[in-house]
């Protein structure tokens, strides 16, 4: 029995909105039976010096409205199945009648559907037979509807200050969340907590973890705010908390700490942005609210958001070249997987539709900004709201968790992305500029909820465009120097340093500069399809000086440029590179008392991308004519650089 499941069914909300929530919230299941969801066999594979286990928490199924849309019929049983190396079936491509068969070259380690909190219960009222609104024209119209309008219509009850459901399906309600959408939105959650349980693994083998969460979708003006909430145990609350009842980002997380943190034993969350690339400066923006002081309130959300999703399907959020606010030189990697080509700078000010690819683009947008805005936030007010760790994921609204490969490619959107020529020729979310999106990488002491869910609050985690690249990172001030050469390595690391997401202890001397060691391994990849090398280890170093001004450096620590290259007619590489990387390496620039931030990023040798891949298909046998724009105008790399971005060392406060 799931919470909530119910608790719709026994006593009708009185009043509408967050009022309605409340009152199911207050309803709850045996305790003894909820906590039998908690029990499991101790992992088998347990281990103090963590193990690496690779994931993806950002996953859409026909459960979110704009993959319906798309004909993506995969629910979230098809999704956590697909994540444990089982087929699904996506729409057919191009003309074809069957249904395009799909299948991750391994399985994932942990996974968690993300459906949009929003129109859950809209969805389910349209396509179910057995609604009370199914047969109206407005859900006749869902079903049959492949019009881009239609998916409009739902975004633009979400992109406002004000957000608002369909008053035609919720028809028992007038404000805020009508009483027929809280009950059937409370069935499907229970629904959605119903298929992670069937996928935990909860034997002493341990083999795969599945996450309950949902995505919150906040926007503003088309400025994206989103966030992905992953609970830690099966113990939720009876409802997600959506846009429509928290309207802002600051009232999600008063709604995670009142209904779980707080309000529910052995409830726990996170919430986690995603695609700040796309916020025009708003999603890392330093805004405070009036009942908290501004330290109460950046504590609130350092708490509640340790981590950023750097990567995924829509682009890169590590770096930009060219916004103003910081110096340091032109960084050539930071050119990876950007969804503008040409942009505004907003300075130190924000912008509007960043989700359709317009307005400014803000320093703040990216990591590195994020990360320096949040030092001068502490430097100011005594409190970081932003020491965010690194995670990525796909983003995928085919229910295909892990579907990473560029070799592979099959799109995130169903029949809008479904074929070469749909995918080369799109604008949403960027057409021919879409990636396959990433995965999150976590050192966890087993693969259980609780382990995992505590290596990504402690931000013991990373991100990687793709591949199952390994990466350990630690800083101290007493690390050996022949830490790369130690069989201890992580015995000693862990001895003598913190891992990454840590803060450096106070340093032995005035004159004592951090140490740092990083371990990178290539991704074996598997027989048929061997992963590709590592050319480079670079550690890049973040801060702010005495007179407030923003620094970054890139240091190549190991590795370098090796010559290696990919041919983009046959997709052949040449080239060595290396299968571990590994150095310690001492900040000669390290000046106490000014706080500094470290993270790693690892580059494999250059390799396809998966738009090079379409185009060489569809010119076998497509008039030269009808070859997409794409494949010809030069405005997209024919290779990518795979890479792993891991989470930052903080040098300690001033």
């Amino acid at each position: 029995m799931r919470r909530g499941s119910t608790c719709a069914r026994r006593q009708r909300p009185l009043a509408l909105g967050l009022a309605a929530l409340s009152l199911l919230l207050a309803c709850s299941d045996d305790d003894a039976a909820q906590a039998q969801l908690d029990v499991r066999e101790p992992c088998v594979d347990n281990n103090p010096q963590r193990n690496l286990y690779f994931g993806d928490l950002h996953v859409h199924t026909a459960w979110s409205f704009d993959a319906y849309l798309n004909e993506v019929r995969v629910d979230p049983f098809d999704a956590y199945r697909f994540a444990r190396g089982e087929e699904v079936e996506l729409p057919p491509s191009g003309t074809a009648t069957d249904p395009t068969r799909v299948r991750i070259d391994r399985p994932l380690d942990f996974a968690a559907v993300t459906d949009h909190a929003e129109f859950l219960a809209e969805v389910n009222l349209c396509v179910e037979p057995d609604s009370p609104v199914y047969d109206t024209s407005f859900c006749v119209d869902f079903r049959n509807s492949m019009d881009s309008e239609v998916l409009v219509a739902f975004g633009l009850r979400l992109n406002t200050e004000s957000p608002n459901r369909f008053e035609e399906i919720c028809t028992e309600g007038g404000e805020g969340m009508g009483t027929a959408c809280v009950e059937r939105a409370a069935e499907v959650w229970a629904r959605m907590q119903e298929a992670a349980e069937m996928a935990y693994d909860r034997s002493e083998s341990c083999e795969f973890t599945s996450f309950v969460g949902y995505e919150w979708s906040g926007a503003l003006r088309l400025s994206n705010l989103h966030r992905n909430v992953i609970f830690r145990s099966a113990r939720v609350p009876g409802l997600p908390t959506s846009h429509f009842e928290a309207p802002r980002a600051w009232e999600l997380w008063d709604a995670l700490e009142n209904q779980c943190i707080d309000g529910l034993s052995g409830c726990d969350a996170l919430s986690i942005p995603h695609n700040s690339n796309w916020s025009n400066g708003n999603l890392f923006l330093a805004e405070y609210r009036e009942d908290m002081s501004e330290a109460e309130a950046a504590a609130q959300r350092a708490r509640l958001e340790p981590l950023m999703e750097i990567y995924q399907h829509k682009g890169d959020s590590e770096c930009l070249n060219g916004v103003s606010g910081i110096l340091g030189s032109t960084d050539e990697a930071c050119d990876f997987e950007k969804l503008r080509l040409e942009f505004e700078d907003c300075g130190d000010g924000t912008g509007v539709q960043g989700m359709v690819n317009r307005g400014c683009i803000s320093r703040r947008d990216y990591l590195r900004g994020a990360l320096l805005a949040g030092m001068a936030e502490e430097a100011r007010i005594g409190v970081n709201p932003f020491p965010l760790g690194v995670m990525a994921s796909t983003d995928t609204h085919n229910g295909t968790p892990g579907q990473v490969s560029e070799r592979d490619y099959v799109g995130h959107f169903g029949t809008r992305e479904i074929d070469p020529q749909a995918r080369l020729t799109g604008a949403i979310p960027a057409g021919p500029l879409n990636s396959p999106g990433g995965l999150v990488a976590v050192w966890a002491e087993e693969n259980s909820r609780e382990a995992i869910f505590d290596a990504m609050r402690r931000k013991e985690s990373y991100g990687t465009s793709g591949p199952r690249i390994a990466v350990r990172f630690f800083g101290g001030w007493d690390l050996p120097e022949n830490l790369c050469e130690d069989p201890r390595l992580v015995e000693l690391a862990d001895a003598n340093g913190v891992p990454m997401g840590g803060t450096l202890g106070e340093g032995p001397a005035p004159a004592a500069k951090p140490r740092f060691v990083v371990d990178a391994l290539a991704d074996p990849g598997t027989a048929d399809r061997p992963g590709m090398p590592l050319q480079r280890v670079q550690i890049i170093k973040g801060w702010i000086d005495a007179e407030g001004q923003a620094h970054v450096e890139v240091h190549d620590v190991a590795g370098g440029d090796n010559g290696a290259r990919v041919d983009p007619l046959t997709c052949e590489p040449t080239g060595e590179g290396a299968q571990r990387l590994c150095a310690v390496w001492e900040d000669p620039g390290f000046v106490e008392d000014q706080r500094a931030y470290y993270y790693v990023r690892v580059l494999e040798n250059p390799s396809c991308r998966w738009s090079t891949r379409d185009c060489a298909a569809l010119a076998a046998d497509t008039p030269a004519d009808e070859v997409p724009a794409a494949c010809t105008n030069g405005l997209h790399a024919e290779s990518v650089q795979e890479r792993a971005w891991t989470s930052p060392i903080w040098s300690p406060s001033p």
